[in-house]
């Protein structure tokens, strides 16, 4: 096997960042002896209040403004409940005890002049004037709850809603679930995610699918970074999750936040924030195929007051594969500061790099002729040892956020993102009526850079109408991509043979022919409100404003090659529409409608770029909340209809005559069910599981034999995933036991040769349908210690991945077989 190579240029960096650890762990060191923070110690000042009797929301939203702090909590958690008011002088703790007496809530602190209401739990007592909680509660973290779902979040709509209160689909997956799967990278949390499926046209060109279609954009605490352009997603690797609390997961057309894209998922990665409270975890893992990993993650307040408070991640992984002379590395580093300027302000700054190095190949394997599995050991290799595909991602963001009166608030973000690409690859090429045993290769060299700014600001509060409380959110943003890529594309006939692979010397690839400079804008307006009709009954109503621009141009050897027109897309409106009604205290039903727009380069007959394609979301379903919500269950029947895509036209209809072109009549339905439960059922025991159905079939193609089929055959329509862990009662309970179970059904690629002579050859590429099961136990062996041991693909089942979409190249992946890891995780 080899060895990762060095990091080049990042070995600068990783000695800087050694130097950035060995400081932030002194400051840890040294704020360990802050405790309590200031603000926490705070004598209590006295006000008068007049608050009358009447509807609890609105009680506390007045308390909150006359107190002057940020008070947030979702409505499930006061519905129908009332309070007698208040009269009087009283300290902030003491008006709010009493507001909230025989509620079953409670006041916990988290900063200067912001608290949350969570509920008291049940072996403790609520006294006069205690506003700090003892024990985990659902709140906007993940982290250090041990529960795998949450508390309100806001990637659907900026409204700070609770899964129930939402009305779409969404799964969380927290911070204890990834440690529990030992998911390591977004990729891994994707995949065992309900509703997605992952795919891929090569070992670092990972696909997500949601409902049929592709996901186009990733964010990071709420700010996208566009990747609808494949070679966007080439560079970027897949984000490692040591930095991250938790992902929270929409699915279907999310166009209010996002602007342009598919109607598949928003999927927002929420970073971990800096607390007050001192912590210091350092974990280290081992697994099969030298798979090493180190992580450190510290935090603290930083100053004696806690006003101002920083957190630092690093994490280095290095392993081989069961693939023959494939190898890895990668490094993280990430820090941010979160700084309270005043009782109203608060502003946060960090900075995340990730270097990811991998000695691998551009392709997969092959199949046959017919597209029949060739039964290629999973150790084959068909790359050379010279090969590499190497990516470096960093990006600097910042956030301020601004507490008005009336709990209204005021939040600017911005983050700018710069990527990298370095490669030298091959992929297994099908020669002329050849044999299927011995292939050629096409290999490339790339390098691309991309830098992506994304700012997104808003105001978002409550406001009384008809005698009721209601909530409104007005906001703007704006994305900017620029890229720049060059290469050269070559193809060798080598005469692999497939079952006694040796590689080949390097080739002479000093040349650049390729060039491609491309540049997007994306601006938008929003507004969303929740309006409080009943008690029961809550109405959601958004909408967006988009200016969209697109520019590209390909050249080779400098002559233009493949440009297109200058594409602009003015004032494109996106809609919401939701409504969910509460049948009981636990059950809910909605109902919902979104959509989102996807701008298109194609030509029409006239040279005009086309209408942007529609992706338009209806959805239904039914929401259940148990056990102080530490459960959430859903069921959801969607229909998705995506309108104007590009259909070819009659050439003798194009300008000029015998061009292709264009008109936006093309169209698919997608239709299916998703039902999944995700937390606490019992004491002890966590759960998440989903089943999906997505079937996504042409309407409308400019192939008439395409209508009627399904529209992305290699992706599953039928998935199950689930997860779930169970802690050992009794003398045993310093043990915990889980596993895992991923179905899906057959997946396949069908069609004709098109290097055969005439009469192309049919072929079918087919992976049948599959289950995997994974197991895990872990040990509390100190009040410190964590042992924990993973054993994935426990059967070791025999499956591709991913599979080739033709017989021309090879791009087949396996899955890994059987495999384990074990971790050691210290916190103090």
């Amino acid at each position: 096997m080899s060895h990762p190579r060095p990091l080049h240029s990042a070995a600068l960096r990783l000695h800087l960042n050694s130097r950035l650890l060995r400081m932030s762990f002194a400051g840890t060191l040294c704020a360990c002896a802050v405790i309590p923070p200031t603000w926490a110690q705070q004598a209590p000042e006295r006000a008068q209040y007049t608050i009358a009797a009447g509807p609890l929301d609105i009680a506390l939203s007045q308390f909150a403004a006359a107190s002057g702090v940020t008070l947030s909590f979702g409505s499930t958690q006061t519905q129908g409940l009332t309070t007698p008011g208040i009269q009087g002088h009283y300290s902030f703790d003491e008006g709010i005890a009493r507001l909230l007496a025989h509620s079953g809530l409670q006041a916990r602190q988290e900063g200067v002049g912001r608290y949350s209401l969570v509920k008291i739990p049940s072996d403790s007592t609520l006294e006069l004037g205690a506003t700090t909680i003892s024990g985990a509660a659902l709140g906007d973290t993940t982290e250090d709850t041990g529960s795998y779902t949450t508390g309100p979040m806001a990637t659907a709509t900026k409204l700070a809603l609770s899964s129930r209160e939402t009305p779409q689909s969404i799964t969380v997956i927290t911070r204890q679930r990834m440690d529990d799967q030992n998911m390591r990278s977004l990729e891994d949390v994707l995949k065992n995610t309900p509703g997605i499926a992952v795919t891929k046209a090569g070992p670092h060109r990972a696909t997500f699918y949601s409902r049929g279609f592709t996901v186009e954009n990733l964010m990071t605490d709420g700010l996208s970074n566009d990747l609808s352009h494949y070679l966007s997603r080439d560079m970027n690797s897949s984000p490692d999750m040591a930095i991250f609390d938790r992902v929270e997961v929409v699915r279907g057309a999310t166009g209010l936040m996002q602007g342009s894209g598919n109607p598949a998922a928003a999927v927002n990665m929420i970073r971990k924030r800096p607390t007050a409270t001192p912590r210091v975890t350092v974990t280290g893992s081992a697994g099969s195929w030298d798979n090493y990993r180190t992580e450190f993650d510290a935090s603290s307040a930083l100053n004696e007051s806690g006003t101002l408070r920083g957190r630092v991640v690093t994490a280095y992984q290095s392993k081989d594969s069961f693939q023959d002379f494939v190898s890895a590395e990668r490094s993280v580093f990430y820090a941010i500061t979160e700084a309270d300027l005043n009782e109203d302000t608060t502003f946060t700054f960090g900075a995340s790099n990730q270097d990811a190095n991998n000695n691998d190949s551009w392709g997969g394997l092959p199949v046959a002729r017919d597209g029949s599995d060739l039964h290629l050991k999973r150790s084959t290799y068909l790359g050379s040892t010279w090969e590499y595909w190497d990516q470096d991602n960093t990006t600097a963001f910042s956030r301020l956020e601004y507490r008005f009166a009336n709990s209204w608030k005021m939040l600017l973000s911005a983050s700018k993102s710069w990527s990298q690409l370095n490669m030298l690859g091959s992929i297994p090429m099908r020669t002329w009526q050849s044999d299927f045993v011995e292939w050629g290769q096409n290999i490339g060299r790339y390098e691309y850079k991309d830098q992506q700014n994304s700012y997104d600001g808003y105001v978002s509060g409550p406001f009384s109408l008809f005698g009721r409380t209601h909530e409104l959110v007005v906001g703007a943003s704006r994305r900017e991509l620029t890229f720049n890529g060059k290469g050269l594309p070559i193809d060798v006939e080598t005469n692999t043979n497939l079952y006694r692979p040796t590689g080949i010397p390097k080739p002479d690839v000093s040349a650049t022919p390729w060039t491609q400079h491309r540049t997007s804008q994306q601006e938008g307006t929003y507004i969303t409100t929740r309006l409080n009709l009943s008690d029961d009954l809550k109405l959601i109503l958004g909408g967006r404003l988009d200016w969209y621009e697109y520019d590209v141009d390909t050249r080779w050897e400098g002559k233009s090659s493949a440009s297109s027109l200058p594409n602009k897309v003015t004032r494109h409106l996106t809609r919401y529409a939701g409504a969910i009604y509460d049948l009981d205290a636990h059950h809910s039903v909605y109902v919902s409608y979104t959509d989102i727009f996807r701008p298109q380069t194609e030509l029409d007959a006239q040279n005009n770029a086309l209408k942007p394609i529609e992706g338009k979301n209806y959805e239904i379903g039914l929401k259940g909340e148990y056990f102080d919500a530490s459960l959430n269950a859903s069921a959801a029947i969607f229909r998705i209809d995506q309108e104007n895509r590009a259909k070819e036209l009659n050439r003798n209809l194009c300008t000029p005559r015998g061009t292709t072109c264009y008109e936006a009549a093309g169209a698919v339905r997608s239709e299916g069910l998703e039902l999944e439960i995700n937390g606490s059922p019992a004491p002890g025991w966590e759960l998440g599981a989903g089943y999906t159905y997505s079937s996504a079939k042409y309407t409308k193609d400019s192939n008439p034999d395409n209508v009627g089929r399904l529209f992305s055959t290699d992706t599953p329509r039928h998935i199950f995933k689930a997860f779930t862990r169970y802690q050992l009662p009794g003398d045993l309970n310093r043990w915990t036991i889980g596993g895992g179970l991923y179905r899906q059904n057959t997946i396949y690629k069908k069609g004709t040769n098109s290097a055969d002579a005439p009469p192309p050859h049919a072929y079918r590429i087919e992976q049948k349908a599959y289950t995997v099961t994974d197991l895990m136990v872990s040990y509390k062996a100190s009040e410190n210690v964590d042992v924990r041991l993973n054993l994935n693909n426990v059967f070791d089942t025999h499956y591709y991945q991913a599979i080739s979409a033709n017989t021309d190249y090879g791009n087949n992946l396996y899955g890994a077989p059987r495999n384990a890891m074990v971790t050691v995780r210290w916190e103090l």
